[in-house]
């Protein structure tokens, strides 16, 4: 029996990986950490048996080092950021401190307790990053692999790229053994409602407009969070430490494809379901007219990239992980998961700031 120090576990992929591990490991101890930001929702994790919730802040170097000594942890995966570009544009700061100064803490004291204390216990600090580290790609450049050199172009990237710099030095200068993950644009069950899939789900759900920034042909590479969850299980177990691995679902799309997708999804679900047009009156598809007629072109976002692409070879070849899901499975599923657990949309929109 491990113990395994969830960071941002009551958030979108910590909360879903929370579950996967329950799953895949039971026997393991499971403490999660999470400060409970406008992002982090205790009812993500309700009905999850044998978790130890622990209401903190990672930048609390005392907490880290107390929770990884009295725990006996041995594994840190560190989902905890700040991650909405939009947020990070008007209000930079808190990502510096949350993503970069978070990160150096719980470095801190992940090798004050594995290493300075010379005990030679075997450990694993595993870092969650973004494609967006890598800045933008051209139509018809490469996709971006583990070796692509940084460029973010947004004080979230920017952070994050901070953050995965800290975590390959406490490597190579003091010998922790970390791993580190670029993912790309994740979906799925208890994202935060102002991410496109869950947002654009809710505004059709009441009639309401889906702002589409600029043209509508930024790319994008979608991973389904379980794929991720199974990615990030692989490279605990499998990955060769001070290694990074890109993980990518596999599906690129420019987001007015997406869209319509989201939109086709929605127009079937009510179709199926004759129940959905009395609980949700104002939606377009409760008419029988369709959802695509909310789309809407808004200004383009401030330094917006045009397209993230993943090569996700490396860790198909040395851990043997790929993605199962395929966009539209994934999106159906996703979509029915929204409309069959509107109570937890509505408590987490109802805590907006």
């Amino acid at each position: 029996m491990s113990a395994i120090l969830v960071t941002g576990g009551a958030g979108f992929i910590g909360a879903n990986f929370v579950r996967h591990w329950r799953a895949y490991r039971p026997e393991d101890a499971v403490i999660v950490l999470d400060a409970l930001t406008y992002a982090g929702n205790r009812e993500s994790l309700d009905s999850v048996e044998g978790l130890d919730f622990v209401h903190g802040d990672i930048r609390d170097f005392d907490l880290a080092r107390t929770l990884l000594e009295e725990r006996g942890i041995d594994r840190i995966v560190h989902f905890a950021a700040e991650s909405h570009v939009d947020r990070s544009i008007h209000g930079p700061d808190v990502f510096v401190e949350t993503n970069i100064l978070g990160t150096l803490s719980l470095l801190k004291a992940a090798k004050a307790t594995w290493l300075d204390t010379g005990s030679g216990q075997p450990h694993r600090f595993h870092h969650i990053s973004t494609d967006e580290v890598y800045g933008t790609l051209g139509a018809d450049d490469a996709a971006f692999s583990e070796t692509t050199p940084y460029a973010p172009n947004s004080p979230y990237s920017a952070s994050k790229a901070g953050s995965d710099h800290l975590v390959r030095a406490y490597h190579h200068t003091y010998g922790l053994e970390v791993t580190t993950s670029n993912c790309s644009n994740n979906y799925g069950p208890y994202q935060y409602p102002e991410k496109l899939i869950p947002l654009f789900l809710i505004n059709a759900l009441h009639g309401e407009a889906l702002p589409i920034y600029g043209d509508g042909m930024q790319r994008r590479d979608w991973l389904h969070v379980a794929d991720h969850c199974a990615a990030i299980a692989a490279i605990l177990e499998r990955g060769t430490a001070g290694e990074v691995y890109n993980v990518g679902g596999g599906t690129e799309l420019p987001n007015i494809d997406l869209v319509d997708r989201i939109c086709a999804a929605v127009d079937a679900a009510f179709a199926a379901d004759p129940s959905l047009a009395s609980r949700f009156p104002d939606a377009p598809a409760a008419r029988g007219e369709p959802t695509t007629t909310l789309k809407s072109h808004v200004e383009d976002r401030l330094g917006h990239d045009r397209r993230y692409a993943i090569d996700a070879g490396k860790i198909a070849a040395e851990l043997g992980y790929r993605p199962i899901h395929e966009i539209d499975d994934g999106l159906t599923e996703t979509i029915g998961w929204y409309l069959a657990n509107e109570p937890w949309w509505r408590t987490v929109m109802a805590k907006q700031v």
